[in-house]
């Protein structure tokens, strides 16, 4: 008999995650909500919130992740969403998008981001090509169905 406990018990549920297992669907980030709630109204609740990447096209990608030359053609965001709007947040490069350092622009709720698909997703913010990564896929479905959009 070991005295050292077991891995499978010592792994406990992380709490940032936006993904409740128990309950089966999204909730936003803590993390995230708690570094866009400066740049939004007073008493606005975040009810999503996901991070994603500007790039013209995804080869600029490939290219930042083989060189690095076009890494600073691309922006990262956080985008925060409300009962009322949908708010878009500069983020810092090293941060990858999860801490938000300006408000860049408001959309209407009303807006639809979906449907998404594939490892990255393109999504249409302010007029501009944004990449959403395939972890934040359910954030962008949930905050869709939560104003009234279906696909």
């Amino acid at each position: 008999m070991s005295l050292r406990p077991n891995r499978v018990e010592k792994r406990q549920r992380n709490p940032t995650s936006s993904w409740d297992f128990r309950r089966g669907h999204v909730g936003p980030r803590q993390d995230l909500v708690e570094r866009s709630a400066p740049f939004l109204p007073e008493g606005s609740e975040i009810r999503q919130v996901f991070i994603c990447q500007t790039a013209p096209n995804f080869a600029f990608f490939l290219i930042t992740y083989l060189t690095g030359l076009t890494m600073f053609w691309i922006k990262y965001r956080c985008v925060a969403i409300t009962t009322d709007a949908i708010y878009v947040l500069e983020s810092t490069k090293l941060s990858g998008g999860a801490r938000p350092r300006s408000l860049v622009g408001t959309m209407p709720r009303h807006t639809q981001l979906g449907p998404v698909s594939g490892r990255w997703a393109k999504v249409n913010l302010l007029g501009e090509r944004h990449w959403v990564h395939q972890r934040f896929h359910d954030v962008i479905t949930a905050a869709d169905h939560e104003a009234g959009f279906t696909y």
